[in-house]
């Protein structure tokens, strides 16, 4: 089974919220990780996607860490869409 990891950005200008992940997320730039595998039983090379993680800040006793969380692909693009169609709001 070949895998292959795809790391890419996204910028969101104002607060967000995720489908399954508690709280409104700050506006700033995160970390996402996508992995697939390659399905082999084709005549054509395809990916099947395994999962898509965004790496969020989370708030601790003493400081700030990061947190790595299961996200669906589409809540996401439509995260992403709403904070394009939003006005950006400066804090």
């Amino acid at each position: 089974m070949t895998e292959r990891i795809t790391r890419t950005s996204v910028e969101f200008q104002n607060v967000f919220r995720l489908p399954g992940i508690e709280g409104e997320q700050a506006a700033g730039t995160y970390d996402v990780l996508t992995i697939e595998e390659r399905i082999d039983s084709l005549s054509f090379i395809a990916y099947r996607r395994l999962s898509t993680t965004i790496a969020l800040d989370a708030k601790v006793a003493g400081g700030n860490a990061r947190q790595v969380r299961d996200v669906d692909p589409e809540d996401l693009s439509d995260a992403l869409a709403k904070d394009k169609e939003a006005p950006h709001v400066a804090i």
